[in-house]
């Protein structure tokens, strides 16, 4: 019934449409072609062959306007063509016209039909307004999700178990976050247990955290699990041109929710609607009345029914604080970056995909990655893959894995860059130099490789470390081990070359990096001792800072950082001095093979120098 009322009304509107469209076309539009029509189809001449033609009798029609005659000419084979001339003064003329045939004055040059004039006037613009209707209705249907009468309809995709076909099986490295949600999942299959006691469910659950660590497939395994509809939409879905339509579809999505309960609503990037008010009186914020109609609704469907909102954002600093309060988003569930055992158990899952071979050590790969989110880690076995099939063969070997973690974290190999031997004997060194003070410090995590083939992020060469096991915790002495291992490429270009090139300056911008960190966040100066001089913002996009300290403080932390790198360059050029014929040697080495491994760098490093003869 309402489908058919939305029809009437369609027809109504194009009926009015068409009509107000046909009187402005044959008010505005259709004398205006019809004139500049006209125009074009008249010869200027003289006004001598005006009257030549007048004598002739070949006259048929004048028109006599203000500076201009116009008149049209019919020759011996009926044949009509329109002429125009300048106006003379000739108070003659009218006589002499009347002396030859019949000629009709000051009429328009209509040449058409009635026939024709009804076709151009009436029929042509309705023909032309059905096309144009048609094209802005498929338009707004094809913005608005479907049907251009459906204002105000959520886009929200409706999936069930077999469509999801996610569980927590297929969620690894989240294991906090999965005992979280096990108990939606126990109250969507038992809801009496809990409504027995008196409790209800939280109403809602927020995901945070870093992007690719699995909220949405957290969200679609709750789902899985529960067996019950699954919603998902996305923020941005809400955000429309017209005033209202956010907040209508909010509307409209907890009313499908309600009504498929029990269920599970997943918005994900919720911060595009959920952005904290400013607080700005006046004006029509479009993104605030969403909000508030989202606020309303959490707070008005009851939570014993079953209907479970669960939202993903990786910007939770930025959430209104009345979207965080308990009775609405009473759970922060966060999805952290996985640890080492979290790492091999998301390498393996992905690898029930992959075909490999029977000697992969996955723990060797999750050693590699410190810091690699599940998504990356996705993306590696699915380059290993890759690169198998390049090589011609169906198995993937440990080779493909350590292959494809370097592509990852510094791209292809630049197979084809010609680089002199000049600049390869300064990069030899310089990886050498990060190599060799690493080994020789204590709190620095192992050399694990070193290569000097380029690769398409810039670099030119890498020094690979990867630590025995998972850390947790940065003491002083491992960062300036890190600063220390940082200089080290260029104090060994220093001191061979006597010289010095831009290829550390990402070495300088990560060692600047971490003395200011230690200086400003992490209370590991002596000048300024367990005082906070800098905020974090975007915890989980970047990590910016923002100095929260007077002009005159931060010149002094510059000085700070500035001694603290000056510090550990001197350190590293110390430790390169003490053991410059191992740094001949390996750049040597290094130069011959391109790429050596950490146990081959080790050897060498504590293989007895041959005294000399």
């Amino acid at each position: 019934m309402k489908d058919d009322k939305n029809y009437i009304k369609r027809i109504i509107g194009f009926i009015v449409f068409s009509l107000i469209g046909v009187l402005i076309l044959n008010a505005l539009v259709m004398p205006a072609l019809s004139k500049a029509q006209t125009r074009a189809q008249t010869k200027e001449t003289n006004y001598s062959f005006f009257l030549n033609k007048v004598d002739e009798g070949s006259v048929t029609q004048v028109k006599i306007e203000n500076n201009e005659i116009r008149f049209e000419v019919v020759d011996e084979e009926g044949n009509r063509q329109l002429y125009s001339t300048s106006k003379m003064d000739d108070p003659d003329l009218v006589s002499r016209l009347h002396e030859h045939g019949e000629i009709i004055f000051n009429e328009s040059f209509e040449q058409n039909s009635l026939l024709v004039n009804f076709l151009v006037s009436w029929v042509l613009p309705i023909v032309i307004l059905i096309v144009l209707w048609n094209v802005l209705f498929k338009g707004m249907a094809k913005h608005l999700g479907g049907n251009a009468m459906s204002f105000g309809k959520s886009n929200a995709k409706i999936y069930v178990k077999a469509q999801t076909g996610k569980t927590f099986d297929d969620v690894a490295g989240q294991d906090e976050a999965k005992e979280a949600l096990e108990e939606i999942v126990d109250f969507l299959h038992n809801p009496s247990k809990y409504s027995d006691i008196g409790a209800d469910l939280p109403k809602g659950a927020l995901l945070v955290g870093p992007p690719g660590t699995g909220k949405t497939l957290l969200a679609q395994a709750v789902a899985g699990e529960a067996e019950v509809p699954f919603f998902s939409i996305s923020g941005s879905e809400f955000v429309e041109m017209f005033v209202g339509m956010g907040a209508a579809k909010v509307r409209d999505l907890f009313k499908q929710a309600t009504e498929k309960a029990p269920c599970i609503v997943f918005i994900d990037e919720i911060d595009t609607i959920g952005k904290k008010r400013d607080g700005n009186l006046g004006g029509n914020d479009e993104r605030e009345q969403t909000l508030n109609q989202l606020l309303t609704e959490m707070d008005g469907f009851d939570g014993k029914k079953g209907v479970v909102i669960l939202a993903a954002t990786n910007r939770p600093e930025s959430l209104d604080p009345a979207l965080l309060r308990p009775g609405r988003f009473d759970r922060r569930i966060p999805a952290e970056l996985p640890d080492l055992a979290g790492r091999e158990a998301i390498l393996q899952v992905h690898a029930k995909k992959v075909k490999m071979e029977e000697n992969i050590d996955f723990n060797a790969i999750a050693r590699a990655t410190a810091g690699a989110s599940g998504a990356e880690l996705a993306n590696i076995i699915n380059e290993a893959a890759l690169r198998a099939v390049r090589n011609g063969r169906s198995l993937v070997n440990q080779s493909d894995l350590e292959e494809s973690v370097e592509v990852v974290i510094a791209g292809y190999q630049r197979k084809n860059a010609v680089i002199s031997q000049k600049e390869k004997e300064i990069i030899a060194y310089h990886e050498i130099g990060h190599a060799l003070v690493a080994a020789k410090q204590k709190d620095a995590a192992p050399v694990h490789k070193i290569t000097i083939i380029p690769r398409t992020s810039g670099a030119l060469g890498y020094t690979m470390q990867v630590d025995e096991g998972e850390k947790f915790l940065l003491t002083k002495e491992e960062a300036l081990a890190r600063i220390t291992t940082l200089t080290g490429g260029r104090s060994a270009e220093e001191l061979i070359f006597n010289s010095c090139t831009s290829g550390a300056s990402n070495d300088i911008e990560q060692a600047t990096k971490l003395a200011r960190a230690m200086v400003t966040r992490y209370g590991m100066s002596d000048s300024f001792d367990m005082i906070a001089l800098e905020t974090i913002t975007n915890q989980y996009l970047g990590g910016d800072t923002a100095l929260a300290c007077s002009p005159e403080t931060a010149a002094r932390i510059d000085e700070e950082v500035n001694s603290i790198v000056r510090s550990s360059h001197e350190k590293a050029m110390d430790i390169l001095r003490e053991n410059i014929d191992k740094l001949h040697e390996l750049a040597h080495f290094l130069l011959d093979k391109e790429t050596i491994t950490g146990e081959e760098f080790m050897e060498i490093l504590n293989k007895e120098t041959e005294p000399a003869v």
